[in-house]
């Protein structure tokens, strides 16, 4: 029988309390991980970097498919419309070839720390934890409610100013990269502030009961473990060489 005090009878937490519930998270996000203090203070070395740009572009090599897996599952045209910006940010556009894509962006920044392409599209420095997560992320977009898969994505709440950051701390510390080797970030801080807002308002528009809330903020957590396991799979993969 159920009580008042139950799961299924519980109210959903006012619109205010849920996006605060959410920013709590903050303290999970990638920005805090080790790894991160090195690299903004200037202490990876030139391997650690190619390490990191080789791993991560497996993480910007996927997020297309993970933002397909998500409008595949939603039902609602006009978040499918929203949603696939995001798509050809990272894809690009037919009519360059994606000459201006995410992807491309970044495959610039790993040529900038010293990687040729071809080593980085073949994924031979990938790490077996690198891609354990990031499949476990594409996955959950895959199998979860659509709209967990979006909660997942509001990682873009804290990104913004990390991404400012590391802009300005790259260029300080590493003066063998340029201003325009950056562009994935100078690119993105532009894009992720607005993705940030709308992400959130969907959320907060389609979560409406605390069951629902709760599993937003699981999957927002979920995310923030990937992303710390993928820095902690780096870490371990360059110490070795």
């Amino acid at each position: 029988m159920t009580t008042a005090s139950s799961p299924a009878t519980e109210r959903p937490l006012p619109a205010d309390e849920f996006v605060a519930e959410l920013r709590g998270l903050r303290h999970k996000y990638w920005g805090s991980h080790p790894f991160h203090h090195r690299m903004h203070a200037g202490e990876l070395s030139r391997h650690e970097l190619q390490m990191w740009a080789a791993n991560r572009w497996y993480y910007q090599k996927m997020l297309p498919q993970k933002d397909a897996a998500i409008i595949a599952n939603c039902p609602i045209p006009q978040v499918r419309r929203l949603w696939l910006d995001r798509i050809v940010y990272h894809d690009g556009r037919a009519d360059d070839g994606g000459a201006n894509s995410g992807a491309q962006k970044w495959l610039r920044l790993c040529e900038a720390v010293g990687l040729d392409r071809d080593e980085v599209l073949d994924e031979r420095h990938l790490a077996p934890g690198v891609r354990f997560a990031v499949d476990a992320y594409v996955n959950f977009a895959r199998s979860r409610p659509w709209w967990e898969a979006v909660a997942s994505g509001l990682t873009e709440m804290f990104s913004g100013h990390l991404m400012q950051r590391r802009v300005a701390d790259m260029l300080a510390n590493y003066d063998w990269i340029r201003p325009e080797d950056l562009a994935y970030f100078t690119k993105r801080v532009e894009a992720v502030s607005g993705e940030g807002k709308q992400t959130l308002d969907i959320v907060v528009e389609h979560c409406v009961t605390r069951e629902q809330q709760r599993a937003a903020v699981a999957a927002l957590s979920f995310k923030c473990d990937v992303l710390w396991s993928m820095l902690d799979a780096i870490e371990r993969a360059a110490s070795k060489q």
